[in-house]
């Protein structure tokens, strides 16, 4: 037997180690769309795609359903839900596609996904239930409420930047000075079961600029408001959210996606190269714990329009707080945000070439799935939209929002 030389498997090991190292770095980027995957299973459009509604008595039942089928062959997704709610009571759901395509099983209005950054706005509905109560004050530093924060930087920020994403924390990709945070969420295959833990993807990073100076949008604002809203509770982030929010007003398919209980409905998340590719991947296995608080929540969009609805019961949340998280933030130089964000909100008057619509919103991005959630105080009307896939550009999938909107003024 020849012997093989120490070099040799040094360099073997190496190899080894670095392609184990590499390999989430390289399937992060294939989902990206940015190098080609290894090994690709593709699984073909299928020939029909099912329509249901629970509200098929309601007038518009059949135009909302046909604008929902037109527009899910137009952005190319496996299924589309949608949900509109008026003073407080949904009138109206659909769905037109598969929430698992290879098992043929039909999307209805239990189907879950995942809705991304739209749980900034779940999140800020708690902030502002303990605002309300006076529990917290926005213009407080943190250090008030949470102690033992692992970075000093954090100390003097407040939660009225974290909030509004003036915080001058940084974005996944500006997070250099965290690199084995930033591999994790590469990888995004850890469990974090407790939001402090979850600190550790950036806590080593410093800040961008001096908190309140400017606006920079990331998800960690609102991982690290769930550290004071679970400390100001008295107990873990996702027991508050069900105890505060979720169990009051009925949320009953909301929660964390490794929380999900059995049975669920959850949808199979697919790629598709945002729509361009004809045929479709599941898309990889993942894990978001630890971007609970501001991308990490599945949910559906009955649920995200009871949500809604909560915003606009005075009972619930009360006027002047409402108006308070629905106002857009000004920074230290008395301009407002570029993004014209609020406190876990986006402020918007929308024009649609039909007339303005005043709204209250919140999107989300995540992986194999998209969300929109949008509330009309004029029309005391919230409307939620959802799908199992992704598009290059958000609004493409978002605008059907508007039409079905007005399919119910």
């Amino acid at each position: 037997m020849r012997n093989i030389s120490y070099k040799k498997i040094s360099l073997l090991a190496g190899a080894m180690a670095f392609i184990w190292f590499a390999a989430p770095i390289y399937q992060f980027l294939a989902y990206e769309g940015k190098v080609p995957m290894w090994f690709p299973a593709d699984i073909a459009a299928p020939d029909a795609y099912p329509q249901t509604t629970a509200f098929s008595a309601h007038p518009q039942a059949t135009a909302a359903l046909q604008l929902l089928a037109q527009h899910r062959e137009e952005i190319h997704a496996p299924a589309i839900s949608a949900a509109v709610a008026v003073d407080g009571k949904i009138v109206w759901t659909g769905a037109v596609g598969w929430e698992n395509i290879e098992q043929q099983i039909p999307a209805t209005d239990r189907t879950q996904f995942r809705i991304g950054s739209t749980s900034k706005a779940v999140t800020a509905t708690l902030l502002a239930k303990f605002v309300q109560e006076g529990k917290i004050d926005l213009d407080k530093p943190l250090s008030s409420y949470a102690s033992n924060l692992p970075n000093p930087q954090w100390k003097g920020i407040t939660p009225r930047q974290l909030a509004s994403h003036s915080s001058g924390l940084p974005d996944y990709m500006d997070n250099y000075g965290d690199l084995w945070g930033m591999y994790y969420l590469f990888k995004l295959d850890k469990r974090y079961t407790s939001v402090r833990e979850s600190l550790e993807v950036f806590d080593d990073t410093a800040l961008l600029f001096t908190p309140g100076s400017q606006f920079h949008y990331t998800s960690f604002n609102t991982v690290l408001q769930s550290v004071v809203l679970e400390s100001v509770a008295g107990e873990p982030f996702l027991s508050a959210m069900h105890n505060n929010i979720f169990k009051p007003l009925g949320m009953n398919a909301t929660g964390a996606e490794y929380a999900l209980f059995q049975p669920n409905s959850l949808a199979t998340f697919y790629w598709n190269q945002d729509g361009k590719h004809p045929a479709f991947r599941v898309w990889q296995n993942v894990d978001l714990s630890h971007r609970l608080a501001g991308g990490g929540f599945i949910s559906t969009p009955s649920d995200m329009t009871k949500l809604g609805s909560a915003w606009l019961n005075d009972d619930f949340i009360a006027p002047k707080i409402r108006k308070l998280f629905w106002l857009p933030q000004s920074l230290s130089d008395g301009s407002i945000n570029p993004q014209n964000y609020a406190l876990g909100w986006r402020w918007a008057e929308y024009d649609d070439g039909k007339g303005i619509i005043k709204n209250a919103n919140h999107g989300g991005v995540s992986r194999g799935s998209q969300s929109w959630l949008m509330v009309i105080p004029e029309r005391k009307m919230a409307v939620a939209v959802m799908i199992n896939a992704n598009v290059e550009e958000f609004w493409d999938f978002g605008q059907v929002s508007m039409p079905l909107a007005r399919l119910f003024f």
